[in-house]
């Protein structure tokens, strides 16, 4: 554990080394600072007040000049305590946020079967607790490393002194040192346990909080409640276990330099009273040990830190190192009109699943609208997943005007193809900022043609503050169809070659639907449109359907042609019909 921390440590330091030596060395600084205040001290006591008491008289000029130095030490420990702490806390807080940074930055980058592997809550907890928990020790450290800058000093100046009472510290440094390794042994399983529980309990919370609607409904509150309480429960005990060890580890560390205290005035004395040594020399020398007790616990903060730390880190990497990342090209797509969508013998199945997608072959020719039509689980989003590269086939492939997905730069594509899900999210955001995501060259305008597109401008335009107006978190103020058609103006706004919408109008009526289809076939710069269709109107309007049956491309023609050569595509579009009728 000792050595795992220390390389974590070492990564910090070779990330924020300008920050570090200030801050060890305005630590060094005040260790320096402690033993020079010592030995004034001591030349106080012998030269000054023994020799007052002695003679019944003060010499004042002598008295000024030791209060000079003192005052001055005093200033020069200030500024030392100002440096060491300004570097220690700002490279903990620099490294935290580079870190949380990283570790959004690597989310974003992962692609979504790596997020269907893991809790919310949990990634809520890598990127925020687990991170803060890697770099606690940073605040002590410079402190520390200023502490064993001390301690040699001041084993240099005992040896100076005298070799015996040099002997006390030979004996208790080591003794520190030796009950900190012990500490870390026990406090590592506590604290790496401690950290596992601390996501568990914000995974748990972030679900229940997530499916209020859900508990509420079902009346699951108590239920829920019960649950949460197990693994809060649970982090209790395991704060309660690094607690108690905590407590026996701290009146240790803190009475081991008062014993060296005590030890030095009875091992002092005698060697005070043999001559070996002076009452000056013995003040400095019981007051240094006195002065120690508090810089040396700065070992013990960044010792008893390192499980935690470790644990954290450990978490923090394994998200940093995760594989899974599609790797990009640097081609981009020719032309700027609409482009050609073409699947070739593509085949795709979820991790450790059965096939999805079998020999799917397809074109959505450039400037049409091709709706994919097919029951439950034929394999439609994991099609439009496909279009727009959220993952890759296992084999096959799919490209735009003859261009390989995995071929072209990340950039290019999103600026060619965007995805309308079937699940909208709406950020907690003005519509403005929902819609034009702070991209270059969409103005107002932009943002308004694009709503008209989506027909959504004239709710935007009853809103209280129209663009201005905050719609809440997921977009909680707006109804289901209103957020769908945000979400098609935000894809909209950003001029798409490429559009792919997986049931993405699901939510509103079939006459607005067909308004948001026909405006987008007439628009002037014209969009290639791939679209999840179920109602027999929107699939009407498309120029192709391709009809699906598990996960295999069964037919492919215009909807009157597939209505007459296909029973399964017939009994399957009026099924919808009649459903929507009922």
């Amino acid at each position: 554990m000792l050595g795992r921390g220390l390389r974590v440590l070492g990564q910090a330091i070779r990330t924020e080394p300008r920050l570090f030596v200030i801050g060890t060395v305005g630590s060094s600084v005040f260790g320096l600072l402690i033993i020079a205040n010592s030995y004034v001290i001591g030349f106080v006591t012998g030269h000054i007040v023994v020799p007052a008491f002695a003679d019944g008289s003060v010499r004042t000029g002598s008295l000024a000049l030791v209060v000079a130095i003192l005052l001055g030490i005093s200033g020069l420990r200030v500024a030392s305590i100002f440096g060491r702490r300004l570097g220690a806390g700002y490279m903990q807080f620099r490294l935290q946020a580079r870190y949380r940074r990283a570790v959004t930055r690597r989310y974003l980058s992962l692609p979504p079967s790596w997020h269907q592997k893991h809790a919310t809550g949990t990634l809520l907890s890598n990127a925020n607790s687990d991170v803060e928990a890697a770099f606690v020790p940073i605040a002590p450290l410079p402190f520390a490393v200023g502490t064993i800058v001390m301690i040699f000093g001041a084993m240099a100046v005992l040896f100076a002194t005298d070799w015996v009472l040099a002997l006390v510290g030979v004996a208790l440094f080591p003794t520190l040192f030796a009950l900190n390794l012990a500490y870390s042994r026990r406090m590592s399983p506590r604290q790496i346990h401690a950290q596992r529980m601390r996501a568990k309990v914000s995974a748990v919370a972030h679900e229940s909080f997530d499916g209020a609607l859900v508990v509420k409904t079902m009346g699951r509150e108590a239920d829920e409640s019960r649950r949460f309480g197990v693994f809060v429960s649970e982090l209790r005990d395991a704060l309660i276990s690094v607690g108690r060890l905590r407590g026996v580890f701290d009146p240790l560390m803190d009475s081991l330099p008062s014993v060296g205290t005590l030890a030095v005035l009875v091992i002092g004395t005698w060697r005070l009273q043999t001559g070996a040594i002076s009452v000056a020399e013995l003040v400095s020398v019981a007051f240094l040990f006195t002065v120690l007790a508090f810089p040396v616990r700065a070992i013990g903060w960044v010792v008893g830190e390192l499980p935690r730390s470790v644990a954290g880190w450990e978490r923090v990497q394994a998200v940093l190192s995760a594989e899974g990342d599609l790797p990009y090209g640097a081609v981009g797509v020719p032309g700027s009109g609409p482009v050609e969508l073409r699947f070739e013998q593509v085949n795709y199945r979820y991790a450790g699943g059965p096939p999805v997608l079998t020999d799917v072959t397809f074109t959505v020719p450039a400037g049409q609208t091709v709706a994919l039509v097919g029951a439950t689980g034929s394999g439609k989003s994991t099609i439009a997943s496909l279009a727009v590269r959220l993952v890759d086939p296992e084999s096959g492939s799919v490209a735009l005007d003859g261009v390989k997905l995995p071929d072209l730069a990340g950039s290019a594509l999103a600026g060619t193809a965007a995805l309308v899900p079937q699940i909208p999210f709406v950020f907690d955001d003005t519509v403005r900022g929902n819609i034009s995501l702070d991209r270059d060259g969409i103005t107002d305008d932009a943002v308004w043609h694009a709503l008209r597109l989506a027909q959504a401008d004239r709710f935007v335009g009853g809103l209280p503050a129209k663009l201005d107006t905050e719609v809440g978190e997921r977009g909680t103020s707006l109804s289901g169809g209103q957020r769908q058609r945000l979400t098609l103006a935000r894809a909209l706004a950003g001029h798409p070659r490429l559009l792919v919408l997986d049931d993405a109008t699901s939510a509103v009526d079939p006459r607005v639907e067909a308004a948001i289809l026909g405006a987008l076939r007439d628009r002037d710069s014209g969009t290639s449109i791939l679209v999840v269709a179920y109602r027999r109107a929107t699939i009407a309007l498309a120029d192709l359907v391709v009809y699906l049956h598990q996960g295999r491309v069964v037919a492919t023609g215009t909807h009157l042609s597939l209505m007459d050569s296909q029973p399964g595509y017939r009994d399957l579009v009026t099924a919808y019909e009649k459903a929507e009728q009922q």
